[in-house]
């Protein structure tokens, strides 16, 4: 009869394995090291100047020499004019994009799967992923010349179809600067997107689409009942990363197509707070404000990925950790 050890002992001897471990592994040790330090001099040693959200940061007397002011800054930020629409167009656009930008891929991996013609299909693949590695300085300047009133194709076409009856300055009108937004992000995204779906689909077992096919379960049907399921915590996965995020409205995309901040006409739409980060604090040289506004969207998007992850893992039985 076999006695069972102490939890106690088990410890100690993991205690024990690890410097041999890590000796027996000095190589792959000695390979991991550069890329460590890249992390702690590049990630973790600029955190160092989030201390400037409690201070009235001077340029002159530096971080050590600014005096401390606590909250200071934390508290005119959340009581300043614009705090709550910097939030409502934060929010909106976020959820905007996990609503459409974050199923495209899945929707495009799936159907991706269904083409059997693979020389059509890699052709399309190379089309899509294209996009992505396009900077969103030109990606506005595509949106710019298609949405263009002088010689704009969508002026151009919509007028051909009798939906309206001259030219419209699309990118000047609010209520339509979101659905711009999102769909340019989607053109850009979708296809480098659907790459880790496929990867997943790949590796889904090709026997439980012959079963189904023997037991008459149609394409779709077996999308819904095999492939979904399948790449379901890669899903998931995904979707925690994206609900951490959900702060990270948008930067460079919206700093373009509001030409760099200064179509005052779409800031009521446009505003988020990475770009009043920027305008407040490299624009107004309110570096501690705007130091303080970062910080804030980083606790929350910390809380938020933690509860997400904590969501998954009781109810899905996924988590990031």
């Amino acid at each position: 009869m076999n006695t069972p050890i102490p939890a106690s002992v088990h410890s100690r001897r993991g205690k024990q394995a690890l410097p041999g471990r890590m000796l027996r592994q000095w190589d792959l040790q000695l390979m991991a090291i550069p890329a460590v330090l890249f992390i702690l001099i590049f990630s973790y040693v600029p955190m160092y100047g989030l201390v400037m959200a409690f201070q009235d940061y001077n340029i002159f007397d530096g971080i050590s020499g600014s005096p401390w002011v606590g909250f200071k800054h934390f508290d005119m930020f959340f009581n300043s004019p614009d705090f709550w629409l910097v939030m409502k167009n934060t929010l909106l656009i976020s959820f905007l994009k996990l609503l459409f930008v974050f199923p495209a891929p899945i929707l495009l991996a799936l159907m991706f799967n269904e083409v059997r013609n693979v020389a059509f299909k890699r052709v399309i693949q190379t089309v899509t992923y294209l996009p992505h590695f396009i900077s969103w300085v030109i990606v506005a300047g595509f949106v710019s010349t298609i949405l263009a009133v002088d010689g704009g194709s969508m002026n151009g076409l919509l007028i051909r179809l009798n939906l309206i009856t001259e030219p419209v300055n699309w990118l000047s009108i609010p209520e339509y600067f979101r659905t711009i937004l999102i769909s340019a992000g989607v053109w850009k995204e979708i296809g480098f997107g659907s790459i880790v779906y496929l990867a997943a689909i790949a590796g889904v077992n090709p026997h439980l689409y012959e079963a189904a096919s023997i037991d008459g379960a149609s394409r779709v049907k077996q999308i819904f009942t095999i492939t979904i399921p399948s790449i379901a915590p890669v899903i998931i996965i995904f979707l925690i990363l994206a609900i951490g995020n959900i702060l990270n409205a948008g930067f460079e995309d919206i700093l373009v197509l509001t030409n760099n901040g200064n179509n005052a006409i779409l800031t009521d739409v446009s505003e988020v707070i990475d770009t009043y980060v920027y305008r407040t604090g490299i624009g107004e040289q309110r570096y501690s404000f705007a130091t303080a506004a970062g910080l804030f969207k980083s606790l929350i998007n910390v809380i938020l990925l933690v509860t997400a992850n904590a969501a998954a893992r009781k109810w899905g039985n996924q988590s990031l950790w």
